[in-house]
């Protein structure tokens, strides 16, 4: 588990914690609020905080998550209004653990049975508690900048401390510390481990699943039939969206990116990466998206689970 970087701030009444969770499942997020202890869970981030005074959820308390910065701001009412909490600005101390026990006993009796009933739970003996070290921001200047990745290549030491998570996400296990050539090469070489020629082969005489994905049209197709008709001056006609996507498209955070020439470059290719991804899947699903297709997505984009550069040379070679 990672201790995120958070920030306490107060007022006569509440107490504000901010929790800065880039790259976090949202989804599976957890808030534990309990006298002067306060948990936070969003995988694979985990924080415990021993406060110096009492909060109580009471109906007040309110939590809001920033995705585009990657923060929770949570807001708890004291249990006591009015009452000023000291030292909120000590962040080791507000880590620390309100103590351990011990399952040795301290005084032990002369003479007794030194077997344990049958009926001692031994983990009562125990409060389990997870290592937590303060948050500590890395010096631009120890970060690779040959190491870089994601949009417009523009990201450096994201996943420097996700190192246990990088499974779940990519197959590229160090990403930091690897330069784009070592990761192309990396890519191909986990390519070819996996080829199979006999199971190429088989499709080539068992071909009628085959003919039948080559046979699905896809959506777009089926738009570009529909609308073949319209004029160049008309090309906006060309795709409508129903309710519900206009009601996703109004939730998308308008977000600007200002890019160089090579950046603009690198973000192009790595779309069309993402797309032919989606393309793919899209036709051997048939339409029919299911719990596997982000996942076959991610699978096929070199952009994604290798974060390849490609530039304008692989793409040629590649094709």
């Amino acid at each position: 588990m990672i201790t995120p970087a958070f920030d306490i701030s107060q007022d006569a009444d509440f107490l504000t914690i901010t929790i800065k969770v880039p790259y976090a499942r949202v989804s599976e997020f957890d808030i534990y609020i309990d006298g002067d202890d306060f948990k936070f869970y969003a995988k694979p981030y985990f924080s415990q905080l021993t406060l110096p005074g009492r909060i109580v959820e009471d109906g007040r308390q309110k939590a809001v998550y920033n995705a585009d910065d990657g923060v929770f701001t949570v807001r708890v009412p004291k249990e006591t209004p009015g009452q000023h909490f000291e030292g909120l600005n000590l962040l080791t101390s507000l880590l620390a653990p309100k103590g351990t026990r011990t399952a040795k006993r301290l005084v032990e009796e002369i003479g007794a049975s030194s077997e344990i009933p049958e009926d001692e739970d031994d983990d009562e003996d125990f409060d389990w508690q997870i290592e937590q070290t303060p948050y500590e921001e890395s010096p631009s200047d120890q970060l690779n900048p040959q190491c870089s990745y994601g949009f417009g290549n523009l990201r450096v030491g994201v996943f420097r401390r996700l190192q246990e998570e990088l499974n779940d996400v990519i197959d590229l296990g160090d990403p930091d510390v690897t330069p784009a050539a070592e990761r192309t090469r990396r890519r191909l070489e986990a390519e070819k481990a996996k080829f199979d020629p006999d199971h190429y082969l088989a499709d080539l005489f068992e071909d009628d699943t085959v003919k039948q994905l080559l046979n699905y049209k896809t959506w777009w197709e089926e738009i570009q039939k529909r609308t073949s008709n319209v004029s160049p001056e008309s090309e906006d006609k060309r795709v409508t969206f129903t309710e519900k996507e206009k009601e996703q498209l109004r939730k998308f955070t308008n977000k600007s990116y200002l890019l160089d020439k090579r950046a603009e470059q690198l973000a192009y290719l790595g779309l069309i990466d993402v797309l032919l991804a989606y393309c793919y899947e899209t036709r051997v699903t048939e339409g029919e998206r299911n719990v596997e297709s982000s996942w076959n997505i991610r699978k096929l984009s070199g952009s994604l689970c290798w974060f390849e550069v490609f530039t304008y040379q692989i793409l040629v070679a590649a094709n």
